[in-house]
């Protein structure tokens, strides 16, 4: 069967074809299944990168906190936190914060339904992050600590000059896989009406019924999107890469 991906240049509207949609934008108030692919690109690259902020906040700092030597009642909280959020599952977070956290709360009835997808992901992937961070701390050999506390550092301190700086650059490995799960995991946001790649691939399959065609392209854009935060990534560990660093699996901070 041959395909067709002129389908790309249809109108969404009359379906009528669009000479030079690629790259037309939409001109003269058309819009082209092209034109709505890309925008839904863009919504999920919005959605996906404003979910790793959070992610990466959030995470830090549960993850940190688990790790603080005199201050137990945080460490208990921390390690609440990353096992109730990576115990639901993350359809089930998305449905939470959009049908039951506005009712609980009303403030959050106003926020757009981007940004409660954005809190759901985004605490869900902190929970993982924050098992990266805790990990990569206690990575450290234990004369890290103790050469912090030689320089009179307080405990926020040497966390902040010794200990996180050097945690980070263990775990970007790890992170560079949170960070192409988080893009596709943003695919979850089509639940509730986003319109990202997943949500044009069903719709505009079912308007067009060239199935085959629309989720072979939205396929590509995921591969491509995953191969270039990869690439960013790797170009990241090299740079932050600390010359003959090797982490201690028995350390401690």
């Amino acid at each position: 069967m041959a395909l067709d991906w002129q389908i790309f240049c249809q109108d969404t509207i009359d379906k009528t074809a669009v000479a030079g949609c690629f790259g037309s934008g939409g001109a003269n108030g058309t819009q082209t299944y092209l034109d709505w692919l890309i925008s839904a690109w863009g919504q999920t690259v919005l959605v996906a990168a404003l979910s790793l902020v959070v992610a990466l906040v959030v995470g830090s700092v549960a993850g940190t906190i688990r790790t603080l030597p005199d201050s137990p009642w945080l460490a208990r909280l921390g390690n609440w936190w990353v096992e109730f959020f990576r115990n639901i599952p993350l359809l089930v977070q998305v449905f939470l914060w959009y049908h039951v956290v506005p009712v609980l709360f009303p403030a959050f009835a106003r926020m757009p339904k981007l940004a409660l997808v954005v809190a759901a992901l985004g605490l869900f992937t902190s929970a993982r992050i924050a098992e990266q961070v805790r990990a990569g701390i206690q990575a450290l050999p234990r004369g890290q600590r103790y050469a912090g506390m030689a320089m009179g550092f307080t405990t926020p301190q040497y966390y902040r000059y010794v200990l996180l700086p050097m945690a980070f650059r263990i775990i970007v490995p790890p992170l560079t896989s949170e960070a192409m799960n988080i893009f596709k995991n943003s695919s979850v946001a089509f639940a509730v009406s986003i319109t990202e790649l997943t949500f044009f691939a069903q719709q505009a399959g079912e308007e067009t019924a060239h199935g085959i065609e629309i989720y072979l392209g939205v396929t590509a854009l995921y591969v491509v999107s995953a191969l270039a935060i990869n690439r960013v990534m790797a170009f990241i560990e090299k740079r932050v890469r600390v010359p003959g660093m090797v982490a201690s699996p028995g350390g401690g901070h």
